[in-house]
């Protein structure tokens, strides 16, 4: 069956729109619509206009809640569009910022969130439809609007129990996927995921939008993504730089990531000046009009905004320029006049293509002029027994305190591991995890998520907002098992460690361990599309001196089949046990730890 898929006006075919989109954004730059809140509020609808006669017996109260406004005032709705439209708005936001269930349940209208987004999307597109009849000089887009829902899953609702979360990652998912399928059946054009306080939300919503992608059900739309930069920290509620944020959701390949929200033009320029050279997608950009004052309302006026965005247009920064809370169409076509003679953006070069990009709350940049990547391993169950005594007695300060020492002490990356048979590690690793996220010296830094067991590292990767390893996956289990996991990891938008593993057992020599690299090597780059320098081959370094002859050369082994790896196999990444190396001289601390010098 072909994928669904509706075709905007002016076009022949969905991919017809999206190579418009594409070019345009080259030649010139684009502008989004201006807020829909501001607008509603001018209304001044009473509770009895919300609820319209479908609702006129809901069981609770209706005012406020704008996107009911789309199937109860949906000619509001429409003029709100149309006028943006008309002053100069290439794309217009669907009326569905808190489309989802979980939003919707504020006003007990779970029920009927997939019709609001369907419909949602509909009236956009009519009035797209309508604008280029009016105004035939270019072609108009709907963008579906996907909000942050109303919850977090990074940061806990109670001071008391800081592991605690009032939604999953799981239910997130859920949420998202019945919202886009809204979207994408009303003829959304691109699906914007925006003003992302929470990247752990984004990510949930990333995901469930590539599911449904993947799945072949619906034609691919471009993605845009947009941030929020709550104040001069330069952050997001969850912690993280603009940067960080980058690296956390790259792996979905937005046509265009950005700031809005939260902040005026002069107050988000910096934070947009460093994700523009941090980025190679286009950038988008969509502050408030101005700061709110004493009232909550905003009174920046449409000429002094324009001035504002102007500069961001003047130096070359954005691709795509609109306007969020206190903004209407005189703001929108300020901005227009001021700012669609200007050239647009260029994107630099991706970083990503030929270094290795981690994040926590902070970007971690890996290439080869970069030394040893320090990885702290004490917080794992089978490594540490004191690690492991904490989180078996439900001491999980002191383990935490374990995470810290170890960042304090140059650790780069935390291995989190809680395989051991007295552990429910899926239960272990949520808990951890999200315990982590609270402490900033600790989640600054990536995480490695480590399990032999699939579904701790699938719990574990639910838990992070940032971009981490996976440790690890083989050929052990078959091609099969192999390209599913790496799949999934893509998805999750996380780096992995690939061990030198297949059918028939663990690679010893130099041959057998290359053999394994490159063949792994070539399903992930040629069959998952997964970035090669996202990809760290574990070749096994394997424990010398047994009294084995045939063990004396494994040291060698490991070199040379490395040298392998880095000259072949080009962008991947190596790690190693070097502990292993040594492990028949475990007792004598100086032995192995002259062993291990002279081996690096």
């Amino acid at each position: 069956m072909a994928p669904i898929s509706t075709i905007p006006a002016g076009f022949t075919s969905r991919r017809a729109a999206t190579e418009y989109i594409e070019s345009e954004l080259n030649k010139r730059i684009m502008f989004l619509d201006g807020a829909m809140g501001t607008q509603i509020q001018d209304l001044r609808l009473s509770e009895e206009d919300f609820r319209g006669e479908r609702f006129k017996d809901h069981k609770k109260d209706l005012k406020g809640n704008n996107d009911l406004l789309v199937l109860t005032q949906p000619k509001c709705i429409y003029e709100i569009h149309r006028n943006y439209l008309l002053a100069g708005a290439d794309f217009v936001e669907t009326n569905t910022f808190s489309g989802t269930t979980i939003a919707q349940a504020d006003y007990a209208a779970e029920a009927i969130v997939y019709e609001l987004n369907k419909v949602a999307a509909e009236i956009a597109r009519d009035a797209c439809r309508d604008v280029l009849k009016e105004t035939p000089d270019r072609p108009r887009f709907v963008c579906g609007a996907i909000g942050p829902t109303n919850r977090t899953c990074s940061i806990s609702p109670s001071v008391d129990n800081p592991s605690f979360r009032n939604v999953t990652f799981d239910e997130l998912v859920e949420a998202y996927t019945e919202q886009v399928r809204g979207l994408l059946d009303g003829g959304s054009d691109v699906l914007l995921v925006e003003t992302i306080f929470d990247t752990l939300n984004a990510k949930a919503a990333l995901f469930a939008i590539d599911t449904l992608f993947d799945e072949g059900i619906y034609e691919r739309v471009p993605l845009f993504v947009s941030g929020t930069i709550v104040d001069q920290s330069g952050r997001t509620l969850s912690g993280q730089t603009g940067e960080a944020f980058i690296t956390s959701v790259a792996h979905t390949e937005p046509l265009a990531i950005g700031l809005n929200c939260a902040l005026g033009a002069d107050q988000m320029r910096p934070f947009i000046q460093s994700m523009s050279n941090f980025t190679s997608s286009k950038v988008i950009c969509y502050p408030n009009a101005g700061l709110p004052n004493t009232f909550g309302e905003y009174d920046e006026s449409p000429e002094t905004m324009a001035a504002n965005v102007s500069g961001f247009a003047r130096e070359g920064l954005v691709n795509i320029l609109g306007g969020c809370c206190g903004t209407t169409p005189a703001h929108i076509k300020a901005i227009y006049e001021a700012c669609k003679d200007f050239e647009p953006r260029v994107p630099g070069p991706d970083v990503r293509s030929k270094k290795l990009v981690l994040s926590g709350l902070e970007p971690l940049i890996y290439d080869d002029s970069s030394n040893f990547l320090n990885i702290g391993e004490r917080c794992n169950v089978a490594g540490s027994r004191k690690f492991a005594r904490h989180i078996i007695n439900d001491q999980y300060e002191e383990a935490l305190a374990i995470a810290r020492e170890q960042v304090e002490n140059g650790g780069q990356v935390i291995d989190i591991n809680m395989d051991e048979g007295m552990l429910d590690g899926v239960a272990a690793m949520t808990k951890f995890l999200n315990l982590i996220s609270t402490e900033p010296d600790v989640a600054k830094v990536p995480i490695m998520v480590d399990s032999s067991n699939f579904a701790v590292v699938e719990a574990g990767l639910k838990c992070v907002q940032g971009k981490c390893i996976v440790n690890s996956i083989s050929l052990k289990e078959g091609e099969e098992d192999f390209l599913k996991k790496a799949r999934l990891i893509k998805r999750y938008g996380a780096a992995m460690v690939v061990m030198a593993f297949d059918e028939e057992g663990q690679a010893v020599d130099r041959h057998e361990k290359f053999r394994i690299c490159e063949r792994s090597y070539r399903l992930l780059v040629d069959k998952v599309g997964f970035n090669p320098n996202d990809i760290i081959f574990d070749p096994n370094i394997l424990t010398i001196c047994t009294g084995m002859e045939e063990h004396n050369n494994y040291g060698v082994e490991f070199i040379e089949a490395t040298h392998d790896i880095k000259t072949k196999l080009p962008g991947a990444k190596i790690s190693g046990g070097v502990s292993n190396l040594s492990f028949s001289f475990r007792g004598k601390e100086n032995v192995r730890q002259a062993m291990h010098s002279v081996f690096l």
